[in-house]
C-alpha cells in the first residue's frame, strides 16, 4: 500500500496491519481527527489511506473538474404549487445522484449561518475531553459529535470530524447539548 509522510511517497508493508483494531483504536478514543492534529501526528494513519493513489498533478493548473455542485434556489418556494414541485424534484434529484447540494435565496440571515458556524467551530475547538462527553455513533442522539459516521463499516475513513444537531420534528432538550452550541439555542438567537 503507497502512502504519503510529510510530502513524501512511501510504501507500507501491509503483513502486519489490523485494520480493525486500528480503526477501534482511533474510535475508542473518542478525539476524531482534530485530536490527531492536535496530537501532532506526523505520519497519515493507514485507516485514512484509499487502495487508489492519486498522482500528484504538476500545477493546480492541469486539475480540471467537470462536475458542479448542484444549486437549488428556493426563491418561489411559497409562490406557486408548480415552483415548489420543480424545487422538490431538484432536491430529490440532488440528492439521489450527489447525496448534498447548495441552497440559494433560503431566507436565512447570514449573521445566523456565521453564527452557526462559529459556534461548530468553538466546539471542535475545545479541550478533547469536553467533546468525549458527546463523542457518539448512537444515531438516537440528538446531539453527537463523533468521526466518519460509517467508520467501522468503509474501507477507507475520510479525514473528517461531524457534530450533529437533530431539531426536528422533536428539538433536543438543550443540557444534551455543548454548551458552546446550547446558548444561542437556548436564546433563540439561531432563529429568523
Amino acid at each position: 500500500m503507497i502512502g504519503l509522510n510529510n510530502g513524501r511517497t512511501e510504501q507500507y508493508d501491509s503483513s502486519e496491519y489490523d485494520r480493525e483494531r486500528e480503526v477501534q483504536a482511533f474510535d475508542d478514543s473518542k478525539a476524531g481527527v482534530k485530536g490527531l492534529v492536535d496530537g501532532g501526528v506526523t505520519r497519515l494513519p493507514r485507516i485514512f489511506l484509499h487502495n487508489q493513489y492519486v498522482a500528484k498533478m504538476k500545477s493546480d493548473s492541469e486539475i480540471v473538474t467537470k462536475f458542479s455542485i448542484p444549486v437549488i434556489d428556493f426563491e418561489g418556494l411559497g409562490k406557486s404549487a408548480v415552483q415548489r414541485a420543480d424545487i422538490v424534484r431538484g432536491i430529490k434529484n440532488a440528492c439521489e445522484k450527489w447525496g448534498f447540494f447548495q441552497v440559494v435565496h433560503h431566507e436565512i440571515p447570514s449573521i445566523v449561518m456565521e453564527k452557526v458556524i462559529e459556534d461548530v467551530r468553538h466546539f471542535h475547538e475545545q479541550d478533547s475531553e469536553v467533546k468525549k462527553e458527546f463523542y457518539s455513533r448512537d444515531v438516537m442522539r440528538k446531539f453527537s459529535y463523533n468521526s466518519n459516521f460509517d467508520l467501522h463499516k468503509t474501507r477507507a475513513a475520510n479525514w473528517r470530524d461531524t457534530l450533529s444537531l437533530v431539531v426536528a420534528p422533536n428539538p433536543p432538550d438543550p443540557r444534551e447539548m455543548a454548551e458552546v452550541c446550547r446558548i444561542c439555542y437556548e436564546t433563540g438567537r439561531y432563529s429568523i
